[in-house]
């Protein structure tokens, strides 16, 4: 349900009224209430005071000196109903014993003292509220000590009224006070409402392609700098809109054409070279290493079946360039499958195995099993092209590590190839995607590198679904190069994950 803005402030200036009517109430009267409390307290312990002294006067002038206990007994009497003429309070008189020995407390009051009155005979003193009437007990002193107790009982129904009459002044006060505030500020945040509606009709104006031709609001504020300020953005944005569209109905169809047939060729050459160099690379590896080790069975063995399989893959290439140069097209059809990524894995780097030993390079693999949803041949070319970077760019004895490993809570499958090899230099990082680009040109011409062999990865890799990164080196150890892959997983792999779990 749509609050109006208006009402909203209305409503939080009215809380904010009215929570400081409250406090300020609040502590106004617990002020007047301590103010009571303080002053009464005074006009008791000045009573108790006079108590005590007539009670000492009458003690001393007595003819026959008496023990305290007889005194009060034969002069309690007496001595309360003077005592209470001349404080204008009732009064009660009590010995040590709690026995009431005089009272001029006219008969028929209930007297809830006993509590009250243990306080008092242990030389406290004590008072609780019953009613309109305080019920006050304090230690009555004798010329050896306490004596007693004496009890008063004072009016406080003028306290209560005045206290009464205060908060009912405050109540009244806070709901005038609210309510006028409520209607004023209702009244005056209606011109801010009306500022804003203006503004935001402007602004579905623009939206809609309805330019506007004055600042839809007029003041001497923020909200007047903002309707200039769309005004100004309404003008801009009419005035380049324009524009773009005549210059794009110019040069749009030529440039398009033009920029598409140019990166269409490049890309068709850079891909043809590259693809058929990659897997030549693998096949002269191995051929020198026959020559090197001619008795070696095993590496006989190797090299037969990767020499094979490295064959079977230019031969599939071609198929693809002569159907591509029949259509006349010029990129690679994908054709996703579900594939084990590590199998994949481990055989390209079978495949680069024998490469890599002829650099006296060290490979160290720590592959997970998982299943992604993805072009085989293209994943293929992915990890020949990585593997053979890193083995290009590495120094000799160095080591390049595979990883992989999945994710079953983002659902990705995350490979890592690091070599040993010099680090790319951080002004280069951003650029190492690009086409045609390398870092070291003499190395690239030594290494045979063309700079395409990155940006065909990433080509692929997005293909796929995927990302690749280059990894920043770990602070301790700033040498080597990591690059990873992060590719989605296949949806049987997800669920023999939720299986497993």
């Amino acid at each position: 349900m749509r609050v109006s803005i208006k009402l909203k402030f209305s409503v939080f200036l009215a809380a904010l009224l009215i929570l400081t009517v409250v406090v300020l109430s609040s502590l106004v009267l617990r002020g007047i209430e301590r103010n009571q409390q303080s002053q009464i307290e005074g006009i008791l312990s000045q009573q108790t005071r006079l108590v005590n002294l007539n009670v000492r006067q009458a003690y001393y002038t007595e003819a026959i000196r008496l023990e305290t206990d007889a005194f009060l007994k034969q002069n309690g009497r007496r001595l309360a109903q003077e005592l209470a003429n001349s404080t204008g309070l009732p009064i009660a008189l009590y010995d040590m014993t709690g026995t009431q020995v005089g009272s001029s407390i006219t008969p028929g009051e209930s007297l809830e003292i006993q509590e009250t009155l243990n306080y008092a005979l242990q030389n406290k003193i004590a008072y609780h509220e019953q009613g309109d009437t305080l019920l006050y007990a304090a230690p009555l002193d004798g010329p050896d000590g306490q004596m007693g107790a004496v009890w008063m009982q004072y009016p406080v129904q003028s306290y209560h009224e005045f206290y009464a009459r205060i908060l009912q002044l405050f109540i009244w006060a806070g709901i005038a006070v609210v309510a006028l505030s409520f209607i004023l500020g209702y009244l005056f945040y209606n011109r801010f409402a009306v500022a804003i509606t203006r503004l935001k009709k402007s602004a579905d104006s623009i939206r809609e392609g309805e330019y506007i031709t004055e600042s839809p609001v007029k003041r001497k504020d923020e909200l007047g700098e903002l309707g200039q300020g769309i005004y100004y953005m309404s003008t801009s944005i009419q005035q380049n809109i324009t524009d773009m569209h005549a210059e794009q109905r110019k040069l749009q169809l030529a440039i398009e054409k033009l920029q598409a047939l140019e990166q269409q060729q490049k890309q068709y050459i850079g891909n043809i070279s590259h693809e058929f160099k990659t897997p030549l690379t693998s096949i002269k590896a191995y051929v020198e290493l026959l020559d090197m080790y001619r008795d070696d069975p095993q590496l006989l063995e190797d090299a037969s079946s990767n020499i094979g399989k490295e064959t079977e893959r230019l031969y599939e290439m071609v198929e693809k360039v002569l159907h591509l140069s029949a259509l006349e097209k010029y990129d690679f059809e994908n054709q996703a499958e579900d594939v084990e990524v590590g199998a994949l894995l481990e055989d390209a780097c079978g495949r680069m195995r024998g490469k890599a030993e002829k650099f006296a390079l060290r490979m160290e693999l720590d592959i997970q099993p998982a299943v992604i949803r993805s072009d085989r041949e293209s994943l293929m070319h992915i990890f020949i092209n990585l593997l053979d970077n890193a083995i290009k760019y590495n120094v000799p004895g160095g080591v390049i590590r595979v990883q992989s490993e999945q994710r079953l809570q983002t659902c990705e499958a995350v490979i890592r190839i690091f070599n040993s090899g010099m680090p790319i230099p951080v002004e280069a990082r951003e650029k190492i995607f690009e086409p045609f680009y390398t870092v070291n040109k003499d190395r690239a011409r030594k290494t045979g590198g063309t700079g395409l062999g990155l940006s065909l990865v990433k080509q692929f890799v997005e293909k796929q679904g995927g990302t690749i990164t280059l990894l920043p080196n770990d602070p301790k150890n700033e040498e080597g190069t990591t690059f990873q892959l992060v590719l989605p997983l296949a949806d049987s792999s997800l669920q023999v994950g939720n299986k497993s779990e």
